[in-house]
């Protein structure tokens, strides 16, 4: 039995009267089931070529005048300007114009966008992975992006695709057929209780011991962190007020958005030690409108500094190097393993949802489960 022809698939030949002829079915009949042959001509194989994949694009109902006129690069850009930044936060805008203008078009920008192929895009991917960085001293001299990145990369490309389908630019997103690279988690570090105390030691010897207390027992954002101004502490309900934090753009400036998500915009409870703390802070610096002002500059401290005063810390309490957002996994580590419920610590933290919370640390709910197992078991055992 004969292979039926699917929707605009054409073949080329040579007639009897010496011109080329390309025939491409155009549908099937709705009454007899027949194919529907449509034919163009032309005096070289080359024309009728062109005019055959014209032919099939429109057919397939796409917008071929305007097609012509895109390059992954001009389309790249005009889908960012129209849909893109006018929908998402600046951070998020941000992050997509270093996507496109740094990691996308300088390998694949020329390419017209109705030839761009999974392809092109998979080696895109690779290039990135391997040797993708722009600084190639950061990484930790790794000179390739990270797998979290590459997979942005191709979440930002598909959603851009997705929009040229729509307005009939091509037939189909080539990001379909792409294999994004799986994410490979970082290890989640956590301070231990008993290196607690060693800790805030080594931070109150640097004077800073307030900062890194209220890191502690809230889980902030560095961001978060360094953007509170002391307004923001409610002394009488023990609240802070969490509503904007500093991120650094793809220029490599810090600028004042709003937190990561909605969810994020949030009042997080602290208990009266902290409050103690901020308020003995604010007294060192009465005018000064943010809480933890720069020593140096009075304005606000920069992220990268708590981070380097973080590692100085660590080094003096002599620990073992965590992240400086690994304090905030040691705030929700703790809160579960001591009984404070997921949903709690999830909006604490300005998380989406709690099972979000729960999947990040299943480490911590896993003990809790262990826990319940076991009173469980004592009281079917007394039952018995």
């Amino acid at each position: 039995m004969a292979k039926k022809r699917a929707n605009g698939e054409g073949n080329i030949r040579k007639r009897k009267d010496g011109r080329w002829e390309g025939r491409y079915t155009a549908g099937y009949d709705s009454e007899t089931g027949k194919r529907i042959i449509k034919n163009v001509l032309g005096k070289t194989q080359a024309e009728v070529k062109k005019k055959l994949a014209q032919a099939q694009q429109e057919n397939a109902g796409l917008d071929v005048s305007r097609s012509e006129d895109y390059t992954v690069a001009t389309w790249l850009r005009s889908w960012y300007e129209l849909y893109a930044k006018p929908n998402v936060r600046p951070a998020t805008a941000d992050r997509y114009y270093l996507i496109i203008e740094t990691y996308t078009i300088p390998c694949i920008g020329k390419i017209k966008l109705k030839k761009l192929t999974s392809r092109d895009l998979q080696k895109l991917y690779k290039d990135l992975m391997e040797h993708g960085r722009v600084q190639t001293h950061s990484g930790k001299g790794n000179p390739g992006l990270s797998s979290t990145t590459v997979r942005s990369v191709h979440l930002t490309l598909h959603c851009a695709f997705e929009r040229a389908v729509k307005e009939r630019l091509i037939p189909r997103n080539p990001t379909d057929d792409c294999i994004a690279p799986k994410v490979q988690k970082v290890e989640m570090k956590t301070l231990l209780p008993e290196h607690l105390k060693s800790y805030l030691d080594a931070a109150d010897a640097r004077d800073v011991l307030p900062m890194f207390y209220l890191e502690l027992v809230s889980g902030l954002r560095k961001g978060e962190l360094v953007a509170l101004l002391w307004s923001d502490l409610d002394v009488e309900h023990k609240t802070i007020s969490v509503s904007k934090q500093y991120v650094r753009n793809p220029s490599g400036e810090v600028m004042l958005s709003r937190p990561k998500t909605e969810t994020s915009v949030r009042q997080v409870s602290i208990p009266q030690d902290a409050v103690d703390l901020l308020i003995q802070e604010h007294s060192k610096h009465p005018d000064n409108q943010y809480m933890f002002p720069s020593p140096v500059t009075g304005e606000m401290y920069h992220p990268d500094s708590v981070v380097k005063l973080h590692e100085k810390i660590l080094k003096n309490a002599g620990l073992e190097h965590i992240r400086f957002h690994d304090l905030r996994h040691t705030f929700a580590t703790l809160a579960l393993q001591n009984g404070v419920d997921v949903k709690t610590v999830s909006s604490m933290l300005g998380h989406y949802d709690a099972g979000f919370t729960l999947r990040t640390y299943t480490h911590a709910t896993r003990q809790m489960q262990d826990q319940a197992a076991e009173t469980m078991g004592n009281f079917m055992a007394q039952v018995m």
